[in-house]
């Protein structure tokens, strides 16, 4: 059993080390060229299949696993917490753009003639008002509210480390592209929860 774990958490630390590398500006400056406008979405494509990939990993070591048998409260109180995170996770996807989230609008506008820039711009409105980033939040609630076994309890350990760690190098991209402006906003406004409160600041342009 423990070597089912170190396999499947190998897996995760192949995701996350292949995804932060490819959205890095090393990286971006070398694949950009070949890729051109369609790079972005071939980025996603490729993270989307290796997470698949993890995941039929993960399907296939802990396979016939028995649920574990939590109290009902805790049950119940799981599936709010999933609940929640969807609700959560969906809302803030609103305050996207995602036609360039998913690179298919830096694909029509290159057809277009236009150039699109893939950068995605500060959000300061809606969840971003009291979180840095909601779209982790939602996914920590997804990922803990769904935990009945073992294969559970090992993906939102190692999807919470991925998504704590990649907000780190984020964090860094944004500040060497916002400079002053991110980091002051990331001094008012807490990461994950939102414990200080609603803050407004103006949204700066790239």
């Amino acid at each position: 059993m423990v070597q089912d774990y170190l396999i499947y958490s190998t897996a995760w630390a192949s995701f996350g080390l292949v995804h932060s590398l490819l959205a890095r500006e090393k990286a971006k400056a070398v694949l950009k060229p070949a890729f051109g406008a369609f790079y972005r979405a071939a980025y996603n494509v490729l993270a989307g299949l290796h997470l698949v990939l993890v995941y039929i990993i993960g399907f296939m070591l802990f396979d016939g696993l028995v649920d574990f048998n939590r109290p009902e409260w805790l049950a119940v109180s799981q599936g709010l917490l999933y609940g929640l995170g969807w609700i959560v996770m969906l809302w803030a996807l609103r305050e996207y753009d995602l036609g360039k989230l998913a690179g298919i609008k830096q694909i029509r506008e290159h057809f277009q003639g236009i150039m699109a820039h893939d950068e995605e711009p500060l959000h300061f409105n809606g969840f971003h008002r009291w979180m840095r980033h909601p779209l982790y939040t939602a996914g920590f609630m997804i990922l803990w509210g769904r935990v009945s076994n073992d294969f559970d309890l090992m993906t939102a350990i190692c999807g919470s480390l991925y998504l704590i760690i990649g907000s780190h190098f984020e964090e860094r991209h944004l500040i060497r592209l916002y400079g002053d402006h991110y980091a002051t906003y990331k001094s008012r406004v807490p990461a994950f929860i939102p414990w200080k409160g609603q803050v407004d600041l103006k949204e700066p342009k790239l």
